[in-house]
């Protein structure tokens, strides 16, 4: 089966993203490579990966120096007190900044991991190890590392480039509906946000990616997807102006993620879902998103069963604490809450700033 390779080219670093099936036993002939004076890892590792993807990995980097650290992984863990434990046990075995940490997991373990590896000496070699669909097609790429904070989510963090991504689309298999429903939320935000001839196509392939059960489809929606976020990640790294239109549908969904504060009630490619639809209708409301571009895309959940019903997760009385997380979010510098918009499918707008009470307006008018 075809492989795919994209260089990611920042003011930073450039680095390679490997796509494919069965590529991850190649990792430590990978880092011999990438890395020469490499001596020792830490593989740090989710421990939701099947056993048989670890043994791989293990075995493709047992000339190294290893150190493994699991993790029990969720939102919840995202936190300094976690961080500060992992980098003290780095600490201990003296990691030195040729030396390299591996993050095998979701997108939540690759923000810890990555945070951590640029902290740890002010820098040592980072490589990303995806493994859930969400992480392959949009966290792992662009360098953005993160904790959260009683304030809102990811607010903590830096910009760290990795020196690799290996993307195995073999460790897909795996996974729950929900977790490929949260990544195909990420591909779908990136045909909105720039490419209508991908949003088309996932008009006749979104069943397939959210079924798993087309190798050739999935590989290539990962694929796009990487490239469209690579494209936007090397005009505007530190996301100064170009890049704020990745938030889109993340101010409405990191608010929803953090008022279940982070439970299993909504997770976050349902948040986004659901946040990209509220923006969506939002910019109809507004007169910025046409009438048949909003059906398209209500068609378009609708067909494939995702998420579209905010009173599904919340109530009325959800609204004070949702304003007051979207408050919070990075993209503000002022008492205004900014969101990123659409006006046509594939064309995005600059984020405009809106008063609380008109976003609560709306809000409310969508829960009883």
């Amino acid at each position: 089966m075809k492989r795919f390779r994209i260089i990611v080219k920042t003011n930073n670093k450039n680095y390679p993203i490997m796509i494919g099936e069965n590529i991850i036993e190649k990792t430590g002939n990978l880092i011999s490579t990438q890395i020469p004076n490499c001596k020792k890892i830490a593989l740090i590792i989710d421990n939701k990966v099947p056993k048989k993807i670890l043994t791989q990995v293990k075995n493709s980097i047992k000339n190294f120096d290893n150190l493994y650290i699991k993790l029990n992984t969720s939102e919840k863990i995202k936190n300094f007190k976690i961080v500060g434990k992992l980098i003290n046990k780095l600490l201990k075995k003296n990691f030195h900044r040729n030396d390299c940490l591996i993050a095998l997991g979701g997108g939540v373990l690759g923000d810890i991991a990555g945070l951590i590896a640029s902290l740890v000496k002010r820098g040592i070699k980072f490589i990303n190890i995806p493994t859930t669909l969400l992480s392959q097609v949009d966290s792992s790429v662009g360098g953005k590392t993160g904790v959260n904070s009683r304030y809102g989510k990811n607010l903590i963090g830096s910009f760290y480039q990795p020196e690799m991504v290996i993307s195995d689309t073999s460790t897909l298999s795996s996974l729950p509906k929900r977790e490929v429903v949260c990544g195909y939320a990420e591909i779908l935000k990136h045909a909105l946000i720039l490419d209508k001839k991908l949003f088309f196509w996932l008009q006749k392939n979104g069943k397939k990616i959210l079924n798993l059960n087309n190798k050739v489809v999935i590989q290539r929606a990962i694929y796009q997807s990487c490239k469209i976020k690579a494209k936007i990640v090397e005009k505007d790294e530190k996301e100064k102006g170009l890049r704020k239109i990745l938030n889109f549908g993340h101010t409405f969904g990191h608010a929803f993620e953090a008022t279940t504060n982070f439970s299993n009630k909504i997770n976050h490619g349902e948040s986004v879902l659901l946040g990209m639809l509220c923006a969506s209708e939002f910019a109809y409301r507004n007169k910025i998103l046409k009438n048949k571009d909003l059906n398209l895309i209500k068609e378009h959940y609708s067909i494939l069963n995702l998420p579209n019903k905010l009173d599904d997760y919340f109530t009325k009385k959800d609204v004070k604490n949702i304003i007051q997380f979207m408050k919070s979010d990075k993209k503000n510098f002022d008492s205004k809450i900014k969101l990123i918009l659409i006006n046509k499918i594939g064309k995005t707008l600059k984020s405009i700033s809106l008063k609380n009470s008109v976003l609560k307006n709306y809000l409310s008018s969508k829960l009883f």
